[in-house]
């Protein structure tokens, strides 16, 4: 099979952040990226999911309440200090 030459763009930390993943691997980004074409065209398509991430309910529950304390901070208690939240010392209100 003959080779080809071919330039892909690649985010420059992208490129840095993945190649010690293929190293590990035992590949090249080359190797890498042939794998990926060959995956799509085996399922004719992208060979992953690619979703919007959906926060589970814990998360929206804390995007929520932070909202509210962003918005309405006096209904909440504050505290001077990390200790003073371990010893439930609340910070004096100015």
């Amino acid at each position: 099979m003959s080779k080809v030459r071919t330039t892909i763009k690649l985010d420059a930390k992208l490129l840095k952040d993945s190649k010690p993943l293929f190293e590990d691997l035992g590949m090249d980004l080359s190797t890498a990226v042939a794998i990926f074409l060959k995956q799509s065209l085996r399922v004719q398509g992208i060979p992953f999911p690619i979703a919007k991430e959906i926060p589970n309910v814990e998360t929206i529950a804390a995007m929520n309440e932070y909202s509210q304390m962003k918005d309405h901070p006096e209904k909440y208690k504050r505290y001077a200090s990390f200790r003073g939240v371990m010893s439930g010392n609340i910070a004096k209100q100015e």
